[in-house]
């Protein structure tokens, strides 16, 4: 792997931006980062002059299903790569692969394979995002509130059923998403706690006083606010008024300008602080191609003008890339550094992985992403290899 240094106009670190700074890249992780003058660079080391670029981190997707014409639950190599390196080239390094409502069996087999291919990712090293494990999205979901995940396959919350899913995972169990006012919730956020597993509130018709019992509980996040949710009103504040007003949950974000209208995505972002609010894409396999039909787990969906929905035309994620998400949610006045945090920093440390993803520092993974002055991507390098 060539040790690369990349001078860069700015780059955004924990600590603050560093101007006119270089990052070392060596054996897939940064061993220097600093000012670029007096900086001691290896004789070996090749160096990409980027001084009109801002250098910022890899950006790290928590709720992703697929891209490049192909679905996570797929569960095959192939399928799997295909994804990671479809968002790659839109800055995302690294992502938790994430499956949809289905029978127990389907659910279980697409685990196995992902897991199988997690263990193998990393040789022969290509330019692709890296898989850091499972989001389960259902099949503990509200029915009210299911979106598009089908009836069929919905079950109330299960710690024996979850176990299933935790082994078939193989140690790569990561998010648990459930409507938290369903019978069993409780022991069920017990068990995905225990697991390891982030718990998260999604697809709910929960009341104030049920989704602030859950958090209590240990629940921690919120998938996709406002989507799927019971509605806010100013009498029956539901689950998006204990979201709100919660600061230790964060709260995932869909900046599509699709899926949650300009001011109810201003509300949001002025309600939670920056350390509080995730980008992430709900991109489906149609995420990177043209129009027409597609696969989401089970079931067809279609895509017309870049919005994907089902047959009964509810939405049902989108073809979102996170580099569109930082400058969606930049056009409504939020900083560079706060934007970047939401894409990098934030589900790096939900996912406990901050000092390794999410963060230019030294010791951890070379996930780097260049941008010029439009924050428009320039160059991608995941784990110190350039992306194509």
């Amino acid at each position: 792997m060539p040790t690369t240094l990349i001078h860069a106009k700015r780059a955004l670190t924990p600590s603050g931006e560093i101007a006119d700074a270089g990052i070392l890249m060596r054996d897939g992780v940064i061993e220097l980062i600093g000012p670029r003058e007096g900086m001691n660079v290896p004789e070996d080391a090749a160096e990409i002059s980027a001084t009109d670029k801002s250098a910022i981190p890899g950006f790290v997707d928590v709720h992703i299903h697929g891209a490049g014409g192909r679905d996570v639950m797929e569960g095959t190599p192939e399928a799997l790569s295909t994804v990671a390196r479809a968002v790659a080239r839109h800055g995302t390094t690294s992502f938790v692969a994430t499956t949809v409502t289905a029978s127990a069996d389907d659910i279980c087999r697409s685990c196995e394979g992902i897991a199988k291919y997690v263990a193998t990712q990393y040789e022969p090293h290509e330019p692709r995002a890296e898989v850091l494990g499972i989001h389960f999205e259902g099949p503990f979901l509200s029915e009210i509130r299911r979106g598009v995940h089908p009836a069929e396959w919905l079950r109330l919350p299960s710690a024996e059923l979850l176990a299933r899913f935790v082994a078939a995972a193989g140690g790569n169990s990561r998010i648990l998403t459930l409507a938290p006012e369903l019978l069993g919730a409780m022991p069920c956020i017990d068990a995905a706690i225990k697991a390891g597993m982030v718990v998260a509130i999604g697809h709910t018709d929960a009341t104030y006083e049920q989704a602030r019992a859950a958090i209590a509980h240990g629940a921690r996040h919120a998938v996709h606010v406002y989507n799927a949710m019971r509605p806010f009103s100013h009498r029956d504040s539901g689950v998006i008024g204990a979201i709100l007003t919660t600061p230790n949950v964060t709260a995932e974000l869909i900046a599509d300008g699709v899926h949650v209208e300009e001011a109810a995505m201003r509300l949001l972002l002025q309600a939670k602080s920056a350390d509080c609010v995730i980008l992430v894409s709900d991109g489906v396999s149609a995420t990177g191609m043209p129009d027409g039909k597609y696969m989401l787990g089970q079931f067809e969906v279609t895509v017309t003008g870049g919005v994907c929905r089902n047959s009964e035309g509810k939405l049902a994620g989108s073809t979102l890339t996170l580099d569109k998400a930082l400058r969606n949610v930049m056009a409504l006045g939020k900083s560079f550094e706060d934007t970047t945090r939401m894409l990098t920093l934030n589900p790096a440390a939900l996912l406990g992985v901050e000092f390794k993803k999410g963060a230019l520092r030294v010791g951890a993974d070379a996930d780097v992403v260049l941008l010029d002055e439009a924050m428009q991507i320039s160059g991608v390098w995941t784990r110190g290899v350039a992306v194509n």
